[in-house]
């Protein structure tokens, strides 16, 4: 453990606040604890509000320069960046496996994510395309143009305390604007080391600036960016409750906010679906990241026909899941990451039996291993009229559900308030196509054949209704991060007015 952190220059008390560079502040300590075994990872020295109103104004001082740069150059920058992660890759995954508690191919799975969506990152330097338009006026010529809105403030969660910041980080510097970093209270040293690795190789080019940090143990520092109006749009990852507090706090502002919040995602199986692809997409997407996924499938939606079939074979694969130290070979599923987590998991346990459930496999808190936060991968026979199927349960629960037709089927699909990730396992071009139609899914998000996990980083990523609306990564996400501007020219003689209107 102490090799990991030393390889990325990580020492038993770190500052929690960066902005030209390191800032002083008197905040309290935040000690990182890995929910693999307990043990003292490192030590923050959170930002104070004094320390916060320095990160911020020299972001917002480095974005005056910064904005000036040409896109290609600050692209040349995240590809330097993306190798600087490639060199890091092992170190950087197995930190978020410490920190967080999922697998290590998982850990280092993250990382490739932050690399790949730096590499799109380049590319899209040299593609901020605006449009030429045709004026309705002799002589004159119209087009838009996508000039780079300023500071970004990233608010993340614990479940990828990497990725999700590369998605808007990676993507806001080569649109020409600076971001500050509000990560997850749990993960906090995977943040320090991610941002010195940005830093180190900013500093190069005069602008290690772009890329500021500010830890904080709680929410304030969150409910601060999201008020502070020198922060033009702020992307923030967490639960419904959060995001609606941070969209009240910008939207008073008349800010923009990117919203990814909670997923209570469902895969139907068909009576035709092929098993084969069935199994391995709905136990990874089940119980991959111990279910700590806001992707992760929490109801299966199974064909009357198929039902039996599929709860025997699902409850064998779960009894071969390995769960223990995740940074062991062969573990599939490590620990929650923090007993609050535990507890909401024993809670939704509890109400299965009185909402007219049962437990078909799983359901006890795991004794005997390192920490008191493993738990076993639970399968629930259940219904849809449960209350506790409309609720999103960070665990690894999986509530199956059967249906008799696939009308009846998207309905349970769209019948809860989230609505981020979904997919269908059918042969039936017919259905498949139905499910994707706008009388199908209303999620963000639809599959065919795969599950509900592991979006790649080309497309938009992010959910409708309780989700929050937000796209992230991909496709003209971008479009987010910059502020766009229509231009008319008149390269005439005299002065028409629009709509044929004369004046005077």
């Amino acid at each position: 453990m102490r090799d990991t952190l030393s390889s990325l220059g990580l020492e038993a008390t770190n500052p929690g606040a960066f902005g030209k560079g390191v800032v002083t502040s008197a905040g309290p300590t935040l000690i990182s604890s890995s929910p693999i075994d307990g043990a003292e990872l490192g030590r923050i020295v959170c930002a104070d509000v004094a320390a916060y109103e320095q990160v911020v104004a020299d972001a917002h001082e480095v974005f005056l320069e910064w904005r000036k740069v040409p896109a290609p150059e600050r692209g040349n920058l995240v590809r330097k960046i993306g190798n600087a992660l490639r060199d890091s890759k092992h170190s950087l995954g197995k930190l978020v496996s410490l920190e967080m508690g999922k697998i290590l191919p998982e850990g280092e799975g993250e990382v490739q994510e932050a690399i790949d969506i730096a590499d799109f990152a380049v590319g899209l330097s040299r593609q901020l395309y605006g449009k030429s338009m045709h004026s309705e006026r002799r002589h004159h010529r119209m087009y838009e143009q996508w000039h780079p809105l300023g500071v970004i403030g990233v608010i993340t969660a614990f479940n990828f305390p990497a990725a999700v910041w590369a998605w808007n980080s990676m993507i806001a510097a080569v649109c020409g604007d600076t971001v500050v970093w509000k990560p997850s209270e749990l993960t906090p040293l995977t943040a320090v080391a991610i941002n010195s690795i940005c830093r180190s190789v900013a500093k190069e080019t005069g602008f290690e600036g772009v890329f500021s940090l500010v830890v904080g143990d709680g929410p304030d520092l969150g409910k601060r960016i999201a008020s502070d109006r020198r922060v033009p749009c702020v992307s923030a990852t967490g639960s419904c409750r959060m995001g609606r507090e941070v969209a009240k706090a910008v939207g008073d502002r008349l800010g923009r906010s990117i919203l990814e919040l909670g997923g209570n995602n469902a895969v139907i199986v068909m009576d035709d679906a092929d098993m084969e692809l069935v199994m391995p997409g709905v136990l990874f997407g089940a119980v991959g990241t111990a279910g700590q996924r806001c992707t992760t499938i929490r109801r299966a939606l199974v064909h009357e026909k198929i039902y039996d079939t599929f709860v025997e074979r699902m409850t064998g694969a779960y009894r071969q899941i390995k769960i223990g130290n995740p940074l062991e070979k062969g573990v599939l599923m490590g620990p929650l990451v923090s007993q609050t987590a535990v507890e909401a998991y024993k809670a939704a346990i509890g109400r299965v039996a009185k909402e007219g459930g049962s437990i078909l496999y799983g359901g006890n808190v795991v004794s005997g291993l390192a920490s008191p936060l493993y738990v076993e991968p639970t399968i629930v026979r259940a219904h849809g009229a449960m209350e506790l199927v409309k609720e999103e349960t960070f665990a690894p629960i999986l509530y199956v559900i059967p249906f008799k037709g696939v009308d009846e089927a998207i309905a349970l699909n769209n019948g809860v308030p989230q609505g981020l990730s979904s997919a269908i396992f059918t042969r039936n071009i017919t259905i498949a196509e139905r499910f994707l139609s706008a009388a199908g899914s209303d999620c963000g998000i639809a599959n065919v054949n795969i599950g509900t996990s592991g979006a790649e980083i080309g497309g938009a990523f992010g959910g409708e209704k309780d989700t929050g609306g937000g796209r992230e990564s991909g496709s003209d996400s971008w479009k987010q991060y910059m502020r766009r501007q229509t231009t008319t020219i008149n390269y005439g003689d005299d002065a028409p007015l629009a709509q044929g209107v004369v004046f005077g």
